[in-house]
C-alpha cells in the first residue's frame, strides 16, 4: 500500500520518499503546486494542496497504509500566528486523517521539545526520550509549536491512532538550504575557526539516517505513542574540528584553522546577531552531543546506513552540482 509523506519537497521529506521509492514502495506526497516537478522526479505521485487545508487530506489519504508528516515552518521572521497555523494545526489535520485512514502516523519532531539551551553543555545530563521537559523560552516559536505538535500527536494517539514522533537534532544532507550551505561557505574560505577544542562532537545527523528510521518506525512493532531521538550517524562520530575537515576534504580545500577562544566567539557572534542566538549558536558549536539514541535502535532496530564522512561527501556533492551561479 501507499505512503503518504507531507513536505516531500523539503530536506527530511525528499529523503524519505528515496528511502521508500528505493525498495519499491508507492508515494504519494502532499506538497505545494509549485513543488509539483520536484516529487515527480523522486518517483512520487504529487497531491498539490497545503497541510493548512482541510479539504485536501480526505483524497490524499485514500489507500495509505501510512502518512509521514515532515512538513513543518521553520522561518526566524514568521510570526507565532504562521507557526501555530503550519507546526500544530497542520500537524492536527496529519493526525485526524490518519486516523479516518486507520494508517500509521511518524511525525517528525525534533528536539527542540525538550527545551533550555543547556543541552549542549558538556556537563549536561544524557537525553533520552523520558527526559523531563524543560521551560521554552516564549519568543522560539518554533521549539514551542514543535512541542505543541508531539501533544497533539500524542492525544491521537490516545483516541486510537497509533503514532511515532522521531526527534532529529539539526539535520544536514542534499537539498538542505539552511546548515550545510552556510558550512561550505565557511569551509570555503579557506580560514576555518575551531571554537575552543575542537573536540566535542556535534549536534546533527544526516537526513538520510533519519530517512532510516522513519522506514523502520513505518513497520515497527508499536501501538498507541512512542518518541525516539535520532541524533546520530553511523559511528565513528566526528569531532567539531573533524566535521569540518570533512566538508574541506569534499571540497577539494586544504583551510588554514584558526583556534579561537569560545568567549571570543561569543563575543563576535553577539554583535553580528541578537544575544540569543549567538548564546545558541556557542552552544551547539562547542558542545557535546546530549541525546541518546539507544532506545530507536533497540525498538526500531534502527541502524544510520550512513558515515558522517559519507554524508557529508553526499551533501557536498549535491550542492556542487545544484548551486546558483553568483550565490
Amino acid at each position: 500500500m501507499t505512503v503518504l509523506v507531507t513536505g516531500g519537497s523539503g530536506l527530511v521529506g525528499s529523503h524519505v520518499i528515496e528511502a521508500l521509492r528505493a525498495r519499491g514502495e508507492p508515494v504519494r506526497a502532499l506538497v505545494r503546486p509549485a513543488s509539483r516537478a520536484v516529487i515527480e522526479r523522486l518517483g512520487a505521485e504529487a497531491v498539490p494542496g497545503d497541510v493548512r487545508d482541510a479539504a485536501v487530506w480526505h483524497a490524499a489519504v485514500q489507500g495509505v497504509r501510512g502518512l509521514v508528516h515532515a512538513a513543518a515552518l521553520l522561518q526566524q521572521r514568521a510570526s507565532w500566528q504562521e507557526y501555530e497555523a503550519v507546526n500544530v494545526d497542520g500537524t492536527r489535520r496529519a493526525a485526524l486523517a490518519a486516523r479516518t485512514a486507520g494508517a500509521r502516523l511518524v511525525h517528525i519532531s525534533s528536539v527542540a521539545v525538550y527545551g533550555g539551551l543547556a543541552n549542549y553543555r558538556p556537563e549536561s545530563e544524557r537525553r533520552t526520550e523520558d527526559f523531563p521537559f524543560q521551560p521554552i523560552p516564549e519568543h522560539d516559536f518554533y521549539a514551542r509549536s514543535k512541542r505543541l505538535a508531539e501533544t497533539v500527536v500524542r492525544e491521537a494517539a490516545e483516541g486510537g491512532l497509533t503514532a511515532v514522533a522521531l526527534r532529529p537534532n539539526v539535520i544536514y544532507g542534499e537539498r538542505d538550504r539552511l546548515f550545510t550551505p552556510r558550512v561550505i561557505r565557511v569551509v570555503r574560505r579557506r580560514v576555518v575557526p575551531r571554537i575552543g577544542p575542537g573536540t566535542n562532537h556535534l549536534s546533527c545527523v544526516y537526513a538520510g539516517n533519519i530517512a532510516a528510521a522513519v522506514v523502520t518506525a513505518l513497520d515497527a512493532p508499536v501501538s498507541g505513542f512512542r518518541a525516539y531521538n535520532v541524533t546520530s550517524d553511523a559511528p565513528p562520530v566526528p569531532t567539531q574540528h573533524e566535521f569540518l575537515a570533512s566538508f574541506a576534504a569534499a571540497l577539494g580545500v586544504r583551510p588554514v584553522t584558526i583556534p579561537i577562544p569560545e568567549r571570543l566567539a561569543r563575543g563576535v557572534m553577539t554583535v553580528l546577531t541578537s544575544r540569543r542566538l549567538a548564546r545558541a549558536a556557542a552552544a551547539f558549536i562547542t558542545g557535546e552531543n546530549p541525546y541518546v539514541d539507544e532506545r530507536a535502535r533497540r525498538e526500531l532496530a534502527w541502524r544510520p546506513p550512513f558515515t558522517a564522512a559519507s554524508g557529508v561527501q553526499r551533501s557536498v556533492r549535491w550542492f556542487l552540482e545544484n548551486e546558483e551561479p553568483g550565490r
